[in-house]
């Protein structure tokens, strides 16, 4: 068991977009982003995305469907198959659970696609 210093976590890469896996539990990753900009649209057919906001604020947009703000503090669960784009207007920090084979851009091949999955250092 190791105990992860989000601090730390956050302090180990600059890259925007890019998530790094702090932990796994049960099948599930733990992952820590720093975001800016638009993602690009996506929906993940067999699994849940839960975004957590650190710091910062996060957008979630939903097609036909109100926008979803997420304050600090404040988290939301993207059920499976739901298409979403994520948009931070200034750089936020988010904390994301999903399982830990879930392509970062679902069921889109785009520039921001992770081939492999980092890990914090």
């Amino acid at each position: 068991m190791e105990k992860v210093n989000l601090d730390d976590a956050f302090a180990s890469f600059t890259e925007q977009w890019d998530p790094r896996i702090a932990g796994e539990l049960n099948g599930q990753a733990v992952k820590v982003a720093k975001v800016e900009g638009e993602f690009v649209w996506h929906q993940h057919e067999d699994a849940d995305e839960l975004f957590l906001v650190r710091n910062g604020e996060l957008r979630i947009q939903l097609r036909n469907q109100p926008d979803i703000v997420l304050q600090e503090g404040e988290f939301v669960i993207v059920p499976r198959g739901v298409e979403h784009q994520p948009v931070a207007e200034t750089e936020a920090e988010i904390i994301l659970f999903e399982p830990s084979d879930t392509s970062n851009t679902g069921d889109v091949e785009a520039e921001q696609t992770q081939t492999e999955q980092k890990r914090i250092e």
